[in-house]
C-alpha cells in the first residue's frame, strides 16, 4: 500500500492577504484608515502595512502548486575525555512529492513518499510556517522512525572502522517538537513572504534585521546494546563502547532568543534570492538515563549558541511562479562526558500559478 502523508506543511500564511483591499503604501497611517472598519480589520491593515514602491502585493485569491520536499536530519553523538569516541547518524534520503491548493492565506498539501511505499518506517512529520509582513512563526513536529545509517564513526586511535561506515542501524529514534517566532524590523520594505510563500513580490533589493524567540523539545532514544553488538560483529578486534555513549534515552529542552539579518536580492526581473541567518543564545536543560548503578542519570543547565538559516530563490511574475527554499537548524547539547550535535531542516522545490484576481485587479485581467 502506498505511503501517503497528509501534510498541512506549508500552511504557509501571509496576513497581507487577509483583507481583499489591504493594499497600502508606506505613507498610510492608522488615523487615515476608514472609520467604518472594524477594530480587527483596522489592526490587520496596520500590521500588514507595506511600501508598494518596494513590495508588490498579491493580485489573486487562489493558487495551485506542485512541490517536492526533501527532509534531512543528521545526529552526531560524541564523548570527551581519555577515550574520545563519536558516531554520526543520518537517515536514508527520502523525497516526497504532491499537489498543494491555496486560498488567500491557507495552503493545504498531500504528498507521497516516493521511496518508501509502506508504513514500516513510522515517520511522522508536520511543519507549519506563517509569514506576514512584520512577523513569522515556524512550527515543527517530527518523529524520525528507525531507518538511520552510520555515516561516520571514530572509536579512537588505531581502530579501523571501515566496516561500520554506511551500515544501517535501527537502534536510534529521534523526536523533535518546537517553534521559532521572529519579528522583522524593516517590514514595510523587506518581504519574507516574497521569498517563502510567493504572496508578494520584492521589487527592489532590501534587507532587514530580525529578532526572535524559540522553544524546542528533543528526545533521543539510543539502544547502545545494539550498537555494541554491531561493533563486535563487524570489527576485527574487540572495542568497548565508551560509557558516555551508554544511555537509553535523553531529553533536551531548549529556550532561545535570537538575532539575525535577512536580505532579498532582486538579481533580475521577477527573480529573487533571499538569504537569512540568525544566531540564538540558547538555554539548555538536559535529562538522560545512564548506566550508572544509582540510575540518577545526568542533568545539565547551560547556554550555547545555535543557528537558523533560511534560503530561497524564486521567479514570480504574480501569475506564475517557481523556485526552491530551504530551512536549516543547528543545535548542540553538551555535558561533561557527552555531547549531541543535530542538524535538521527541509528543502522544497515547487512550481505553481495563481488565479481568481482580487477585487482591485479584476479589471487588469
Amino acid at each position: 500500500m502506498m505511503r501517503k502523508v497528509l501534510l498541512i506543511v506549508l500552511l504557509t500564511t501571509s496576513l497581507n492577504l487577509m483583507a481583499e483591499d489591504s493594499l497600502m503604501s508606506d505613507t498610510l497611517t492608522a488615523s487615515e484608515l476608514p472609520k467604518s472598519e472594524s477594530w480587527l480589520k483596522r489592526t490587520l491593515r496596520k500590521f500588514t502595512e507595506i511600501d508598494t514602491n518596494y513590495v508588490e502585493p498579491q493580485h489573486y485569491n487562489w493558487a495551485l502548486m506542485v512541490q517536492g520536499t526533501y527532509n534531512y536530519d543528521i545526529y552526531r553523538l560524541s564523548t570527551t575525555g581519555d577515550n574520545e569516541q563519536s558516531v554520526t547518524f543520518a537517515p536514508a534520503p527520502a523525497f516526497k512529492f504532491g499537489p498543494y491548493f491555496g486560498w488567500r492565506w491557507i495552503f493545504l498539501g498531500y504528498t507521497i513518499d516516493l521511496k518508501s511505499l509502506s508504513f514500516s518506517q513510522k515517520k511522522q512529520e508536520f511543519d507549519f510556517s506563517f509569514y506576514a509582513a512584520q512577523a513569522g512563526v515556524d512550527l515543527y513536529y517530527r518523529r524520525t522512525g528507525s531507518d538511520y545509517r552510520i555515516r561516520n564513526i571514530d572509536l579512537g586511535k588505531n581502530v579501523n572502522t571501515d566496516m561500520l561506515e554506511d551500515v544501517g542501524f535501527d537502534g536510534l529514534s529521534v523526536g523533535i517538537t518546537g517553534f521559532n517566532a521572529y519579528y522583522i524590523f524593516n517590514h514595510k520594505r523587506f518581504s519574507y513572504p516574497a521569498a517563502f510563500n510567493q504572496s508578494t513580490m520584492q521589487k527592489i533589493s532590501c534587507g532587514s534585521w530580525m529578532a526572535g524567540l524559540g522553544y524546542i523539545r528533543n528526545s533521543l532514544d539510543f539502544d547502545y546494546g545494539k550498537m555494541q553488538a554491531l561493533m563486535s560483529a563487524r570489527l576485527s578486534e574487540p572495542v568497548q563502547l565508551d560509557s558516555g555513549l551508554m544511555f537509553n534515552s535523553v531529553k533536551y529542552y531548549n529556550l532561545n532568543a535570537s538575532v539575525g539579518y535577512a536580505y532579498n536580492w532582486v538579481f533580475a526581473r521577477n527573480c529573487l534570492f533571499c538569504s537569512s541567518l540568525s544566531l540564538a543564545l540558547s538555554y539548555k536543560k538536559t535529562r538522560g538515563e545512564t548506566i550508572d548503578a544509582d540510575k540518577t542519570g545526568f542533568n545539565l543547565h547551560n547556554f550555547n549558541i545555535d543557528g537558523i538559516g533560511r534560503f530561497g530563490v524564486v521567479w514570480n511574475n504574480n501569475k506564475w511562479y517557481a523556485g526552491a527554499s530551504a530551512i536549516v537548524r543547528t543545535y548542540k547539547y553538551q555535558t561533561s562526558r557527552f555531547s549531541a550535535n543535530n542538524i535538521f531542516g527541509s528543502l522544497n522545490i515547487y512550481v505553481g500559478f495563481n488565479f481568481g484576481p482580487r477585487g482591485p485587479y479584476k479589471k487588469k485581467e
